[in-house]
């Protein structure tokens, strides 16, 4: 079966793109060239920016797809451009959501896919419901073949804390320096943290599945850890003793935004300080025999390992450490903000 993957060469799309040519899709790569991953060579690539009108549709003009995943669609307008697209030129197209527009704060800590979708604090889930609203309209109006997968933060080339790094090595060269790192609140809310080969494993899994259309599913693990022990987690793969300081989420939310980082809000009071249990029932239901089987111990270790083996991949974000360092100086400047 052919599929079209658009992006394809990121964080969670790689083990989606190597998993798929595994279990034999002929698998077609659109983005606009500037990553390359190993492993993918095998990939037929498509070099285009998606909002050349008339370069996509000489693209794909003649082709039919079996499966289009957009891994990079993040507004309305971007799904109203691929519904235009591909209506009638694939027989499923799956659309990568987020697990933060499932309701915030959660009225219930357990997870399903009817919990309601609702998020007043960051904007990038209130893009991402509208683009479902915009989907499922499609399909239940015109028969648009739409698959909705709600990943929840899936690792593999990214450090998968709340507050330090994300594509960027920052938390690891300082928890090496001895510096202290931040974690919000007193560190035993719960969270689910979910290796990309192990989300491979589901999402593969609904490529082709005429029966998961008009479908949402989220894909995570099964282990639910504190934030304390993630952290101490990342320390253990680093190599070095955690020196953590506990600070308020209301105060890092307000230093942030002092130093220009507004996003800190939706990224906390939006996702992150809220306690989550997915129930992976639906996912395993649709995919016999789906588990995550890396946890995260394991996982960090081998992402920590990742980021050493190249020197290159070894970026310090500066914006990163002064945002540690200035929430640091504030809740020292206020110890009853403390938790």
């Amino acid at each position: 079966m052919k599929a079209l993957f658009i992006g394809g060469t990121g964080n969670i799309s790689t083990a989606c793109a190597s998993l798929s040519m595994e279990k034999g899709f002929d698998l077609y790569l659109l983005n606009r060239g500037l990553r390359k991953r190993p492993g993918l060579e095998n990939a037929t690539l498509l070099t285009a920016d998606m909002n050349d009108v008339e370069t996509i549709k000489t693209l794909i003009q003649e082709d039919e797809f079996g499966v289009v995943v957009n891994f990079i669609a993040y507004k309305p307008w971007e799904v109203e451009r691929d519904i235009a697209y591909f209506k009638g030129k694939c027989k499923q197209y799956i659309f990568i959501s987020s697990a933060s527009a499932y309701q915030k704060p959660p009225s219930h800590p357990f997870i399903t896919e009817s919990t309601p979708l609702a998020n007043p604090f960051w904007d990038y889930s209130r893009d991402k419901i509208a683009c479902e609203e915009l989907l499922m309209k499609a399909y239940r109006e015109n028969g648009f073949p739409v698959t909705i997968v709600r990943p929840s933060h899936t690792y593999e080339t990214v450090i998968p804390v709340a507050i330090g790094s994300w594509e960027d090595f920052t938390i690891i060269d300082r928890m090496r320096a001895g510096k202290e790192v931040i974690i919000h609140g007193d560190g035993s809310s719960l969270w689910v943290l979910t290796h990309s080969r192990d989300f491979a494993k589901g999402f593969v899994g609904l490529m082709g599945n005429m029966q998961a259309i008009g479908h949402s599913f989220h894909i995570t693990s099964d282990e639910v850890l504190t934030w304390n022990q993630i952290y101490e987690a990342v320390a253990e793969a680093a190599g070095v003793p955690l020196r953590a300081v506990h600070v308020t989420t209301d105060i890092i939310c307000r230093e942030a935004e002092k130093l220009g980082q507004a996003w800190m809000t939706g990224n906390l009071k939006g996702d992150k300080a809220c306690s989550v249990i997915f129930d992976n029932t639906k996912i395993k239901r649709f995919v016999p025999g789906y588990v995550a089987t890396i946890p995260f111990r394991e996982g960090i270790r081998r992402t920590v390992e990742w980021f050493d083996q190249d020197p290159a991949r070894i970026r310090i974000d500066e914006d990163n450490n002064r945002l540690m360092d200035g929430i640091l100086k504030a809740s020292r400047q206020n110890p009853s903000l403390l938790p």
